[in-house]
């Protein structure tokens, strides 16, 4: 959609260069005042318009045209039109034989029961001329019941429909304007509550080009708030009467990106990836379609794994992070995007806060304890981020043990100071130095915490015996207490953190992840920021609003709480969009349950046999008909049956054969080891899909540059 002029004015120099001095021009004559083109919302609502008919997973429903489950049989044109030109010659041949009588008078039967025996060699006029009306007349119904019959034969219709139709065909025009009734742009809705004026009000700004695609969805979310009774209808209408079209903004102000790059479309909340290839391999009903994603299918989370190189951002990240931003505009969607400093994740602007870790110019921090007040949950939360790449992804791993020494820690220190500790103090408790220990101590005996004393207590006998993780856990805090990251994860109030509780209002977050000399540390951030989200996510009261994380890059962020906290997703409104660059990244018993907690897969082309063979496990086999066909020459001993094979011959370009055709039913994976790593063409991707509802799309291959 076009600027309405507000970020046109963003991007003007505020000083500009001047220009050398010289004698002053003479005034040019002022040009006469254009009369400014009328707005015309004609495109808007030709879009609004277009119909958006129920497909099945995966289908981009804008202007769909739903296709037959099965691919009809669809026969070679020469063999078409050779086959019309016989039919027609056998039929000209049996119409000449009849004519001159090589067939015999039975023909003739039907006209002797229609003439009256009155007419037959009467000298009357009338008797004449009927005669030779009803023999014309019938010969004329003989030659039509021929051409029929070969018609039928050669498939005339089908010559018709194939290679002369539509030369002649004229496009007609789209009829875009539904009935009155139907018509998205009345906001019919609106009148049946009451709200007339209001309803006029929308229409008219479209009508005028003051309304955009995130104008409409934003102010239809408005009023499913009014439904369900968040919203009152009052405020509503007061709202939509004094703004229209802006009615009901964002909390920053913003109606559109600053760009785009993908095609959306707000109405059904689909982004559109690709275009499903028409290949023998994919179902018939879905060749030749758009292939777009929502958060229907979003929801069950998608897992996409791909060289480098491979478009895992440009053609799978990017346009989700640009689908669910415009659905942050529009107040229906929480959008969380984490990806390495520099990567093509969208501009700046696109967002409401940009956490850049590590850079000194970054505006907002990242709240490490993920704001919450509860010790335990940060301590489970916190150890989930430090060490739950070195756990065991078996039960009875080090995860518990860390969540125990964290909380001992975190709970007294807490209690005294009314808030958590900084990264420093954090690295000193767990180091067990006598220092921060003593002053604890003393905190909580001043204060009278005893049940806090004995976590203490607990802490300190155990610091040093075999088994402890607090060593562990301070060299991973370690990582955090360097430098680069010193102004960051305070916890005294003085800077502007961010925190994933946010995430009940539709905000649009970028974290940048130093991972250029941070590497083990920009992991373990991604962690964190995963496991914050998993847990923030299933405590939100308004779970109308689809909240979904994007990870641009999931090297060791996968534990197995990590696919225990993805499963749960689904049933919170909310999904996780993972990247690989291959699941050798991932543990070998996590492989499998990683790929069964995401409904959405996508193999990238350049996949190698042993990430494919993970996939063509996950998506099974499938039963299809296996033809062995078997093809004899036939050997023509008389003249006439050279003769007649000749023809065929030229007819088919094939020599007559005997077929012999045995059809079996057989069990066979829907796309091989092998397939995955050698026929998918760069810039294709093999996907499969499932929505909330449990339906689902087979693998299937899209071509992402389309």
């Amino acid at each position: 959609m076009d600027s309405d002029g507000t970020q046109d004015a963003r991007r003007a120099q505020a000083n500009p260069v001047p220009r050398p001095a010289g004698p002053p021009e003479p005034p040019a004559v002022p040009p006469r005042p254009s009369v400014p083109p009328r707005p015309d919302g004609s495109a808007f609502l030709t879009w609004l318009r277009t119909p958006r008919p129920e497909a099945a997973p995966g289908v981009w429903r804008f202007g769909y045209r739903p296709r037959p489950d099965e691919e009809p049989e669809v026969i070679p044109g020469r063999q078409l039109i050779s086959g019309a030109l016989i039919a027609f010659l056998v039929g000209w041949l049996i119409w000449s034989l009849l004519q001159n009588g090589y067939l015999g008078t039975w023909w003739w039967i039907p006209f002797d029961l229609i003439v009256p025996d009155s007419w037959r060699g009467g000298d009357s006029r009338i008797g004449q001329v009927g005669n030779v009306v009803v023999y014309q007349g019938y010969q004329v119904l003989v030659a039509l019941a021929i051409m029929v019959a070969a018609g039928r034969l050669g498939r005339w219709g089908e010559v018709w429909r194939r290679f002369v139709a539509p030369r002649f065909r004229r496009p007609r025009p789209r009829q875009t304007a539904p009935a009155p009734a139907d018509d998205p742009a009345a906001w019919n809705q609106l009148r049946a509550a009451g709200a007339v004026e209001a309803a006029e009000r929308l229409a008219r700004d479209a009508r005028a080009g003051l309304m955009r695609d995130v104008d409409h969805a934003r102010i239809a979310r408005a009023w499913q708030g009014v439904r369900s009774g968040r919203h009152s209808l009052a405020s509503f209408t007061s709202a939509v009467l004094k703004d229209g079209a802006a009615a009901c903004l964002h909390p920053s102000g913003e109606r559109d990106l600053p760009a785009r790059l993908a095609r959306h479309d707000l109405v059904t909340g689909q982004v559109r990836l690709g275009t499903t290839a028409d290949d023998a391999r994919n179902p018939y009903a879905y060749r030749g379609t758009g292939l777009a994603l929502g958060p229907d299918l979003l929801g069950t989370s998608l897992l996409a794994v791909g060289p480098a190189g491979s478009g895992k951002t440009g053609t799978v990240v990017r346009p989700l992070a640009e689908s669910l931003c415009l659905q942050a505009l529009a107040g229906r969607a929480a959008v969380v995007v984490v990806g390495a400093a520099g990567a093509m994740l969208g501009p700046a602007d696109a967002y409401d806060v940009v956490v850049r870790i590590g850079n000194p110019e970054s505006v907002h921090d990242l709240d490490l304890y993920g704001g919450t007040t509860d010790p335990d949950e940060v301590a489970a939360i916190l150890a989930e981020a430090l060490v739950g790449d070195l756990a065991d992804p078996h039960p009875g791993s080090d995860s518990r043990r860390s969540t125990t020494v964290l909380a001992q820690l975190l709970g007294p220190f807490r209690a005294v100071h009314g808030r958590f500790p900084s990264v420093p103090e954090l690295r000193g408790l767990l180091d067990g130095a006598p220092g921060p220990m003593g002053e604890l101590r003393t905190a909580l005996q001043q204060a009278g915490q005893d049940s806090l004393l004995r976590e203490l207590d607990a802490r300190e006998r155990q610091t040093g015996r075999p088994g402890d993780v607090s060593g562990v856990l301070a060299d991973r805090v370690a990582l955090l207490d360097r430098p680069a990251f010193a102004g960051f994860f305070d916890t005294s109030g003085q800077s502007r953190p961010f925190s994933l509780k946010a995430l009940d209002h539709p905000v649009r977050v970028r974290i940048d992840l130093p991972e250029r000399g941070h590497a083990d540390a920009s992991r373990m951030l991604a962690r964190l920021v995963l496991a914050q989200f998993t847990a923030s996510v299933a405590v939100r009261e308004d779970r109308s609003l689809f909240a979904c994380l994007i990870l641009d890059d999931a090297t060791g962020v996968v534990t197995p709480e990590a696919v225990r906290g993805i499963q749960r997703l689904r049933s919170a409104h909310a999904g996780a969009v993972l990247t690989l660059r291959t699941l050798d990244d991932v543990p070998r018993p996590l492989r499998g349950p990683l790929l069964g907690a995401t409904g959405c897969r996508v193999a990238l082309s350049g996949l190698t046999p042993w990430d494919g063979q993970d996939f063509a496990e996950v998506w099974g086999k499938e039963w299809t008909e296996a033809r062995d066909v078997t093809d004899r020459q036939i050997i023509a001993e008389t003249p006439a049956g050279k003769a007649v094979h000749m023809l065929r011959r030229v007819i088919t370009g094939k020599a007559p054969t005997a077929r012999a055709v045995t059809v079996r039913q057989v069990e066979r994976e829907r796309w091989s080891a092998s397939e995955l790593a050698h026929a998918v063409p760069p810039g294709h991707a093999v996907l499969s899909l499932t929505n909330v509802k449990g339906e689902h799309a087979p693998p299937l291959l899209v071509d992402l540059r389309d």
